[in-house]
């Protein structure tokens, strides 16, 4: 599998992770110029839409022909200057996008549900802002789709990295069934970096004890994914840049925090 996904553009619409690459996310890219439309089905997946720039009027419709109306949604400038918006989509239903503003830019991850539930506007109160770590490994973690939303699989917020900080620390991982601690989760993660010519490292790496293991550390740049189908796998930004990821998880249960701490690193909690 690939895991490092670099930055490309080459149309409104990119389907960055292909379903069927891991066993239950995939990630896309909407990007519009004013005026402009996309539309898409969520067919047997629920969707979480992040939006990344820009403002949109949505219009989703149910199999029944019922429709929800999300008008002039979004706003921000960028990701580094405010917090998220996001829109949870359940499955079977269909999306129209249309842009509002100059451009707009938006991040759809998807997993296979059969959740029969509604939309949710992720925003403002909705949104949690938690101060994680301390030192050179704090950070600003926005949780949009919580365990609060009744999803099926997906959980979905945005991190902020400071210059030089560390986040995704000390390293964790979420790749076993090890009640009550760890749960198995995919992750995914979208980076973007201010300015937009920095970059910031990624180790992704498995225990000891994995008979599949791997221990691979990526450069990380504006617009690149990176696929953490397990392992654990802490993230740097470069001094002088400052790294942000919207990050999205799915897998065998919806459990925020299901996750365990390496052993070697976990001390750092209690300096």
């Amino acid at each position: 599998m690939e895991r490092l996904i670099k930055n490309r553009r080459d149309g409104h619409y990119r389907e960055i992770v292909p379903q069927g690459t891991m066993r239950f996310l995939d990630f896309g890219r909407v990007q519009l110029a004013q005026g402009e439309r996309h539309s898409h089905s969520t067919g047997n997946r629920e969707s979480v839409l992040d939006i990344f720039s820009g403002t949109a009027s949505l219009t989703l419709q149910d199999a029944s022909g019922k429709e929800y109306t999300f008008g002039m949604v979004g706003g921000r400038e960028d990701v580094f200057s405010s917090p998220p918006v996001m829109l949870y989509v359940p499955p079977q239903m269909t999306c129209a996008i249309f842009s509002e503003s100059g451009s707009l830019d938006i991040g759809i991850f998807s997993a296979p549900s059969r959740s029969a539930t509604e939309p949710a506007l992720l925003a403002g109160p909705a949104v949690v802002k938690k101060e994680v770590g301390k030192g050179n490994w704090q950070r600003t973690v926005y949780t949009a789709l919580g365990v609060d939303v009744p999803a099926e699989r997906l959980l979905a917020g945005e991190t902020l990295n400071p210059s030089g900080n560390w986040s995704s620390y000390p390293p964790h991982k979420h790749d076993r069934n090890n009640p009550p601690g760890e749960a198995v989760l995919e992750e995914i993660y979208f980076f973007r970096v201010r300015p937009t010519s920095g970059y910031g490292f990624i180790w992704t790496y498995t225990a000891p004890d994995d008979p599949e293991g791997f221990s691979n550390v990526f450069v990380v740049e504006d617009g690149d994914t990176v696929l953490l189908p397990k392992g654990y796998h802490p993230v740097v930004a470069a001094p002088g840049y400052d790294l942000h990821y919207t990050w999205a998880l799915a897998g065998e249960e919806r459990r925020y925090g299901a996750w365990a701490d390496d052993p070697r690193h976990a001390w750092v909690k209690n300096q």
